[in-house]
């Protein structure tokens, strides 16, 4: 069915959504029609009118043995049934628009639910914080996601509460020429805690499909938050998503951001620094090679007085691939006595690639400070020497150094994703 008020009105009735979530919808989508692609990164030429925009595969499960079994099998291989037993609190996987598996293994008070089951079991705090932070007017993309969002997951961690381990999401695409369009809320009350881990991959098909999700995270007064993703998508996929945190006093924002997949991706995590003392980092790799342009980097934001925060941006490029960082850093003039670092680091491993860097930094105040470093090289010769005549083969040398070029966000990761991102390299 084609995208169009219909299909809409239809979409919310078969979610059982309340009158306003419809209102909200046809609004997103006529401000969808209204706007232009981005001005700036890749050309995108998205292919909308051939997009399939809902697919729901099964009804939600909170038993393996109960899912079907050729989605078990999938997600098997992907390891993701094998992490929740060792390592995570509770997970959430979504296939294609709709969450399929959940399960909460903490015994905390909180709060952990596909977006979709939060609107219908707790209204008034979903109502609190949707389309707060992330308003579906800022770009085609925004709105597409207001139109027809559908899955993802809805954080609440009360006051005080520390998880033993992280909550992980896991979205998956294998419908050729599908879109998928997940809303990802997260409240981190006051001086709580919470780690949360959000992988990504999709079947290589033969013509486009769409991700555009939307992330808003809360983080509350002296309380913490880490969201690391490691994104392997096909090729084939445009990677266009919208991920921001707003940050209290004292408040710490991190995001470990891996981009691997995808033909296009145009991704730039942001933090706003509302809170005196407030933190944001964003450390990030982007390895881009054949048919694959990664615009990625991360947005600062500073508000508060004495925030600080802290960019580091790893870019790779081979075979002809394109990784480019751009970025924001901006020290309004109420943040006063605070500090900005950006650091972007580029590796270029043959003559055919190409990585540029748009830095856009701002300081409006004359007591704060903002340092930017960059830097463009090729392999070492004299490494790659090195290590060959240690017996090492070209491929195993090149490894290496490659390795050792993104130590400091490996040592970011959660371990089983540290392994995956090592797996994901050596292919």
């Amino acid at each position: 069915m084609k995208l169009n008020e219909d299909f809409i009105i239809k979409l919310s009735k078969e979610k059982n959504e309340p009158a306003w979530m419809l209102d909200f919808r046809l609004t997103a989508y006529k401000e969808f029609l209204k706007q232009p692609e981005p001005n700036f990164g890749p050309i995108l030429n998205t292919p909308f009118e051939d997009i399939l925009y809902y697919k729901k595969t099964e009804s939600k499960k909170d038993k393996w043995e109960d899912v079907n079994q050729k989605t078990y099998q999938t997600f098997c291989k992907l390891g993701v049934v094998d992490a929740e037993k060792k390592y995570l609190d509770g997970v959430s996987n979504q296939l294609e628009s709709e969450v399929f598996y959940h399960k909460n293994n903490t015994d905390k008070d909180i709060i952990f639910m596909s977006t979709d089951e939060a609107l219908q079991k707790y209204p008034e705090l979903f109502k609190k914080y949707f389309n707060t932070l992330v308003n579906y007017q800022e770009n085609k993309y925004t709105a597409l996601n207001g139109a027809v969002w559908s899955g993802g997951s809805f954080i609440y961690i009360p006051p005080h509460t520390k998880l033993d381990r992280p909550l992980q999401s896991y979205f998956r695409i294998d419908t050729a020429q599908l879109g998928q369009f997940e809303r990802t809320i997260i409240i981190v009350d006051e001086g709580s805690e919470l780690s949360y881990i959000e992988g990504c991959t999709a079947r290589m098909n033969a013509k486009v499909s769409l991700h555009a999700g939307v992330v808003e995270i809360f983080v509350g007064k002296n309380a913490k938050c880490r969201y690391s993703t490691i994104q392997n998508w096909s090729t084939d996929v445009y990677n266009l998503v919208t991920k921001r945190a707003i940050v209290e006093e004292n408040g710490l924002m991190e995001w470990v951001d891996g981009n691997l997949g995808s033909g296009i991706t145009m991704k730039y995590p942001s933090c706003l620094l509302k809170g005196d003392y407030a933190r944001g980092n964003c450390i990030s790799i982007a390895y881009a090679k054949k048919n694959q342009i990664l615009d990625a980097g991360a947005k600062m934001i500073h508000l508060g007085k004495n925030t600080k925060s802290n960019i580091i941006n790893k870019s790779i490029a081979s075979e002809g691939g394109i990784s480019n960082y751009r970025g924001t850093t901006k020290i309004c003039a109420s943040a006063t006595n605070s500090y900005a670092s950006v650091k972007c680091d580029t590796i270029i491993l043959d003559e055919i690639s190409k990585s540029e860097t748009y830095p856009q930094n701002i300081v409006l105040n004359s007591s704060s400070n903002l340092e930017h470093e960059a830097s463009v090289s090729k392999l070492s010769a004299e490494k790659m020497f090195y290590l060959n005549s240690k017996g090492l083969s070209e491929e195993r040398a090149k490894e290496l150094l490659i390795m050792g070029f993104i130590d400091e966000f490996k040592k970011e990761l959660p371990m089983e994703y540290a392994v995956e991102l090592n797996r994901l390299l050596k292919e």
